[in-house]
């Protein structure tokens, strides 16, 4: 089972039926979290996923409406008498900031904490992130308001490519990580620093060759129909439009 899919689609405004954007990917037995919106924990049982599964958790950023909920996911796993470590994925920046926010709530006080595993990624182009049986996930440095890495997936067995841009304005960086992937999942806040349109997510998926591009991470004043006009006139595969708990299963790409 190769799958993606979308746990909360929204921007940094979530609204009724869309939680802020994070994603879930799936391959044969391990679910791996990218992101931790809000608090993970019932999106993850209704996307089918026992939260205590979760082993791997990449954090793209360090902005509120994408790390605000690991505090308490953590809490929550460990309230659940989860023993076994979780591995946690990200730039310094990031990782950093959040040990700061987890010593704020004085986690090692909590008796039986299970271990986390913290593993920084360089800023660097196709930084190995993580490799498991049949997948590989790199990671490279984009363009947002602070140090923030977008993510290529490959599915090994199924000879599929996902790449997710996280938040970023259009750059070479995206288009070099996505590069004639099967699937890339674009971010389409509008156009303004740091963050990209959908007609701008169109031309990145352009001279990135994919095959399909997925908005998310878009404001809930755009209708469907107008994000995928847009970037379709950019580009000429086809665009879809992320919802919370869409997926993508690339096993039958």
């Amino acid at each position: 089972m190769d799958q993606i899919i979308f746990l909360g689609t929204a921007n940094a405004i979530p609204a009724i039926g869309r939680e802020n954007t994070h994603l879930l990917i799936r391959h044969n037995q391990e679910s791996i979290l990218v992101d931790c919106a809000s608090n993970p924990i019932v999106h993850l049982q209704r996307g089918g996923v026992n939260p205590e599964q979760i082993n791997h958790l990449i954090l793209t950023h360090f902005h509120p409406d994408h790390v605000s909920g690991a505090p308490l996911f953590l809490m929550d796993l460990w309230l659940l008498g989860r023993k076994r470590p979780l591995f946690i994925y990200g730039l310094e920046h990031t990782l950093s900031r959040l040990q700061a926010m987890m010593e704020l709530y004085d986690w090692r006080t909590w008796p039986g904490f299970f271990p986390l595993e913290y593993r920084v990624i360089p800023e660097v182009e196709k930084a190995k992130v993580l490799t498991l049986d049949g997948l590989e996930i790199v990671a490279s440095p984009v363009k947002h308001l602070l140090p923030t890495m977008g993510i290529r997936i490959s599915f090994n067995h199924s000879q599929k490519v996902a790449a997710y841009s996280s938040d970023t304005e259009p750059c070479e960086e995206v288009v070099r990580l996505a590069k004639d992937a099967d699937v890339l999942i674009h971010e389409a806040a509008g156009h303004s620093i740091g963050h990209t349109s959908s007609r701008q997510a169109g031309e990145v998926a352009q001279k990135a060759g994919v095959k399909r591009l997925y908005l998310i991470h878009y404001p809930a004043n755009l209708t469907k129909d107008e994000l995928i006009r847009d970037a379709r006139d950019a580009f000429e595969g086809e665009v879809f439009v992320c919802e919370d708990f869409m997926g993508i299963d690339l096993t039958e790409e």
